[in-house]
């Protein structure tokens, strides 16, 4: 006897999505707006402005017009090149000292501070809590010549030294390009710190045991696992120091003298006592183009595009 069977019933519609309104796709774009009106406000436009008045020739009484005189820029890096060598050696051996400081220390926060883990990091960072002027003048008592200071490097003869080399001149430490070079360092010090140990601390601790049952010496294990993991923080690190210190002004006019002037005092005194406005413009322009092309030529070298 022949059975028929019954065709299952068939499964409902998906409901239809309704395509996102186009209000939603704009979203982010809104979000971006305030962030991108404030680039163009306060840096594309002041560039733009800047830029403009580095072609331009005239007084100040007489006014300024464009006339596109490009000579301005040879001119300004024939005369006072040597202010920009200066600027970069100073701001490398800051960058160096920093390191060499800086390094030990986010270790062991990252890795040895345990419980004064945060109290360390807000000694690190106290130094913001005052004035960046304040700060520097500090200095000026630090190293006086009657301060405790230079009598114990007189002492340890480490004057001896620094003399020969050029860095100190006699007895004296202020005036001098080692007392830049250690407001440099002091000030610009937390720019290195923070992304070191922000970097240090994202590594593994698993990875150090590893190395340990692979019977890797400690000095083995911080050459091969330790500082090559923490590369994008060293190379923050130093970009945060070195480019502002390549432009500061400040320590190099209370700590410094003439023979110490940085590019930052020439671009300061074009502008605000002199009144050259085109040359403080070019100037301005060629220490950002000599910042630009020593960044870009030292993350290509770095081996590393994760920075912190």
């Amino acid at each position: 006897m022949a059975t028929t069977t019954e065709a299952p019933p068939l499964a409902p519609d998906p409901p239809q999505v309704k395509p996102p309104r186009r209000r939603g796709r704009l979203t982010p774009y809104w979000l971006l707006l305030p962030g991108m009106l404030w680039l163009v406000v306060f840096f594309a436009l002041p560039m733009i402005y800047q830029a403009s008045t580095s072609i331009q020739t005239g007084s100040l009484e007489d006014g300024y017009k464009v006339t596109w005189h490009v000579v301005t820029y040879w001119d300004a890096l024939s005369e006072y090149w040597p202010q920009f060598v200066r600027s970069v050696l100073y701001a490398a051996a800051a960058t160096i000292l920093c390191l060499l400081l800086g390094y030990p220390l986010a270790y062991l926060i990252a890795f040895r501070a345990g419980r004064w883990r945060n109290l360390i990091m807000i000694l690190v960072i106290a130094p913001f809590f005052t004035s960046f002027l304040i700060r520097t003048l500090a200095w000026k008592t630090i190293l006086a010549d009657s301060g405790p200071v230079v009598g114990a490097l007189h002492t340890l003869h480490v004057l001896d030294v620094t003399n020969w080399l050029g860095w100190t001149a006699g007895d004296r430490v202020l005036a001098t390009p080692l007392a830049v070079v250690c407001g440099l360092t002091y000030n610009f010090l937390p720019f290195m710190i923070l992304p070191l140990y922000t970097s240090l601390e994202r590594i593994d601790g698993r990875l150090h045991e590893a190395a340990g049952d692979l019977y890797a010496r400690p000095f083995t294990t911080f050459r091969k696992v330790t500082f090559p993991l923490s590369m994008p923080g060293v190379v923050s690190g130093t970009l945060l120091t070195f480019i502002p210190a390549a432009g500061d002004y400040v320590n190099a006019e209370l700590l410094g003298s003439t023979d110490t002037r940085m590019i930052g005092n020439v671009i300061q005194t074009q502008f605000l006592r002199i009144l050259d406005y085109p040359t403080a413009a070019a100037l301005s322009f060629l220490l950002m183009a000599a910042i630009l092309f020593m960044v870009t030529f030292y993350i290509r070298k770095s081996g590393t595009e994760d920075l912190v």
